[in-house]
């Protein structure tokens, strides 16, 4: 794969209002329940907010759920009608590269969307296929919106990235920082890059699930686990809401949560306004 990085802009015009989104993984009721929370209406083939307000989905759309087709083609058609911006996660690159003929191992969710694929008539898999390369090869590393204010990334970023381009963080945003090790269940180990941010922009990112959405040093996990049976996330900013939808059911029923710290004090890890509400 070669990417244009110049093309794939990170710094973006949006200033918001916006609804970021947590890892979803094929967990697509659950998205329409959230995005109903959040005042979206259906609007064609996607979903809109009547006042305005912008969806941005961090990655991992597919995978390990029941209906990742779904979840991409209405990604897909809010962010082609301006409802929604996206940044890819690590499952989605795997995908994207089983649908380019790459040599991929088939495992580790993998297999539930290529189950669903393989299930649909050869023209509509087809189409799928290319809607979800498309939305993959016009997607950033990462974004950074509201005059800097705010990055969204999948699993990461360090402070000394923000603004730059590169293989290597390309692979950070969608990693986070790994060690090469797994755990037991066979899940990658991963340091806990946030505990050393200190970046003045306010880093909303998942991949890694947590049961409480809670800001560290400026930074927000908000993949609550829906897939594993817990929550599906969104933060409201500027208003620093948060707004979860309960799963319907654990789809992957392995408990992976991660114990994070806890929660440092307002004064100086964060600014003033982050601390959040959650409903739901």
């Amino acid at each position: 794969m070669h990417y244009d990085f110049e093309a794939r802009r990170v710094r973006r015009l949006e200033r918001g209002p916006f609804d970021i989104i947590g890892d979803v993984h094929g967990c697509f009721l659950e998205l329409l329940d959230l995005l109903a929370r959040l005042g979206y209406v259906r609007a064609g083939g996607g979903m809109s907010h009547p006042e305005g307000r912008r969806a941005v989905f961090i990655g991992d759309l597919t995978d390990r759920g029941p209906h990742s087709v779904s979840t991409v083609m209405l990604v897909d058609a809010m962010v082609g009608a301006g409802d929604a911006l996206y940044v890819p996660g690590n499952h989605c690159r795997k995908l994207y590269r089983y649908l380019a003929g790459r040599d991929v191992s088939v495992e580790h969710g993998l297999e539930t969307t290529v189950r669903e694929l393989d299930a649909l008539p050869g023209r509509e898999r087809r189409a799928v296929s290319r809607t979800f390369r498309r939305l993959y090869e016009e997607a950033p590393p990462y974004m950074i919106l509201d005059d800097g204010r705010l990055v969204a990334v999948h699993a990461g970023i360090r402070e000394d990235m923000i603004g730059r381009l590169s293989k290597s963080i390309e692979r950070f945003c969608l990693y986070g920082d790994v060690t090469g090790e797994r755990t037991p269940e066979g899940f990658p180990v991963r340091r806990d890059w946030a505990r050393d941010y200190r970046g003045e922009a306010l880093v909303v990112y998942g991949h890694t699930p947590v049961r409480d959405a809670v800001f560290r040093y400026n930074t927000i996990n908000i993949d609550q686990g829906c897939v594993f049976g817990g929550r599906l996330t969104a933060l409201r900013y500027p208003e620093m809401e948060i707004v979860q939808v309960p799963a319907r059911a654990a789809y992957d029923p392995r408990v992976v949560f991660r114990d994070m710290p806890p929660e440092p004090p307002a004064s100086s890890d964060r600014p003033a306004n982050s601390r959040a509400t959650t409903i739901g």
